[in-house]
């Protein structure tokens, strides 16, 4: 018996954002769908005004996963996560390794169709899914400010600081910020078609 996507389907489980107060919960399963989208069209968007050969749906499958190592370590909080070097080089071998056994969940054969959970990182998509997933934090605080919950005002200047600095080297990413963002805060009476 092989456990591996039953472990997966797990990812509705782990709530992000624990630190904060929400008015909506955002789990895991979530997160990873709407970044897994973000970075795909981040990279339509660089193959199409900049004429990259960028792979769409490799970056989706990319971010479909980026996060999956959370099912065994839990979300840690940003402020944590990157304290300092120590503790964010320390996590980023904690998750390697939480990585690492859940594809060991799989069978032999399976194995290295799955080997990206561990170190996509080195793919050349992966700066979009970063970039994606940036942009998916900065998105749920919109949503929160939006509603009222000022939780995370600080949350999403610090964020937007971030994507400012990213869209420096990925300009589908400014195009993104520029022309689809704002929709992000309308009601659904404005985005009706």
């Amino acid at each position: 018996m092989y456990k591996f996507f039953a472990l997966l389907n797990r990812m509705k489980w782990i709530n992000r954002w624990g630190l904060m107060k929400n008015t909506y919960s955002e789990n895991l399963q979530e997160h990873s769908h709407q970044v897994a989208i973000l970075a795909h069209a981040l990279c339509v968007i660089s193959n199409e005004y900049f004429k990259t050969k960028l792979n769409p749906e490799r970056a989706a499958v990319l971010a479909t996963f980026h996060d999956v190592s959370e099912i065994i370590t839990g979300d840690m909080p940003t402020p944590i996560k990157y304290a300092n070097d120590d503790l964010k080089n320390n996590y980023k071998n904690i998750e390697r390794a939480a990585a690492n056994k859940i594809i060991s969940l799989l069978p032999k054969e399976l194995k290295k169709h799955y080997d990206f959970i561990s170190d996509g990182e080195g793919e050349k998509e992966w700066p979009y899914v970063k970039a994606a997933d940036t942009l998916s934090a900065y998105i749920k605080c919109l949503n929160e400010i939006n509603t009222g919950n000022n939780d995370f005002a600080d949350a999403k200047k610090n964020i937007g600081y971030k994507l400012d600095t990213l869209a420096k080297t990925l300009p589908a990413l400014r195009i993104f910020l520029e022309e689809y963002l704002p929709a992000y805060t309308m009601p659904i009476d404005g985005l009706s078609i």
